[in-house]
């Protein structure tokens, strides 16, 4: 018993690291659907669970604390005594891979373009209403009333149709003129006068190239304006309303493309900004943008284009930290048996 009792001591003291080894880890994130939100009060979404079997294989408990804004989710990450790692839809970029570490990556994902839903009606009706258009139709009317009054000038004494006064003649003389264009006149309505028959000559032959211009035109305005209206790719975002969140990789890439866009200081305010419709299109990462126009905003928002500026996810932590081996060796166990695809499938639907 004598020599036992010192056994079981050195074997109670070599066990102690190992349950002491389990500590609490504080977690920074924020609130981006479909990777880290709030239901029915506690933190889920696709970073947040994966974090979860990496923290249980690790033997960690983990404390979150939401922050309001992106920057300052990471800010508290790179602050002295700040948060053990962030969590969400981090994109590792060099720049941010100065200031902090990064696990492997546990998400592939790349930028994407959002509009509003149903944008091609809006542009069909724009480009009906139009100042061109509208200006062409409006020269049209008044040619046609013009060339009818003249008419009416030289045909009033000849025959009973334009026997009117000139305020009573006004739509009577617009209707033979719209008629002579449109179906070549009336046959019984031939001008009389030796003015009246050379204008009505004049009329007939020139209102062959008159509608063929104009047709031209109401085409040509509908074309371009449905062409200039439509956003498919990052090249039709000139000229347009956009709007991304300022600081993120996708505003970084706007500037990188000269492009003249609307920063906005999160998710929420970038959201409602485009259901006020006051953007064109909103840039941003594209599960992100994905996951609210397929739910929130599936009536008013739809994805064009494909993803573009591939880019990968990681959790974010401390520069130095003792934390990033351990966790990248049970990120690869967790794609090895299969974890990482049931819960890539539960929110993307299929696996990487």
């Amino acid at each position: 018993m004598k020599k036992l009792l010192p056994a079981l001591c050195a074997l109670f003291f070599s066990l102690m690291p190992q349950v002491s080894s389990a500590e609490e880890l504080t977690v920074v994130t924020v609130e981006r659907p479909p990777f880290s939100t709030i239901e029915s009060g506690l933190q889920s979404g696709f970073s947040i669970e994966l974090w979860e079997a990496v923290a249980k294989e690790l033997d960690h408990t983990t404390t979150y604390q939401v922050m309001d804004s992106f920057s300052g989710m990471l800010n508290a990450v790179q602050a002295e005594d700040g948060a053990d790692l962030a969590v969400a839809n981090i994109s590792i970029t060099a720049q941010r891979e100065q200031v902090m570490d990064f696990s492997h990556a546990i998400f592939e994902s790349g930028l994407q373009i959002m509009v509003p839903r149903g944008g091609e009606d809006v542009v069909i009706w724009d480009a009906l209403f139009s100042r061109d258009l509208l200006l062409a139709i409006a020269i049209a009317f008044l040619l046609l009333f013009g060339g009818g009054m003249l008419m009416w000038q030289f045909e009033r004494d000849k025959q009973p149709y334009f026997e009117l006064p000139a305020r009573q003649a006004l739509f009577p003389s617009f209707w033979w003129a719209l008629n002579l264009v449109v179906n070549g006149g009336f046959e019984e309505r031939q001008p009389r006068s030796f003015f009246g028959r050379i204008f009505g000559v004049i009329l007939v032959v020139s209102s062959l190239f008159v509608v063929s211009v104009f047709v031209a035109k109401i085409t040509a305005v509908m074309t371009v304006d449905a062409i200039q209206g439509s956003v498919n790719s990052v090249n039709d975002l000139y000229g347009k309303r956009v709007g991304t969140i300022g600081g993120s990789t996708s505003a970084a890439y706007l500037e990188d493309r000269d492009l003249d866009f609307a920063s906005f200081e999160d998710l929420d305010a970038l959201v409602i900004a485009f259901e006020e419709g006051k953007m064109d299109a909103a840039v941003f990462d594209a599960p992100v943008l994905a996951f609210y126009a397929s739910h929130e905003g599936r009536d008013v928002a739809q994805m064009v284009g494909a993803p573009f500026r591939r880019e990968s996810y990681g959790f974010a932590l401390p520069s130095g930290s003792p934390l990033v081996e351990p966790i990248n060796r049970v990120l690869l166990r967790l794609r090895e048996d299969g974890t990482y695809d049931r819960l890539h499938r539960k929110y993307f639907g299929r696996a990487m």
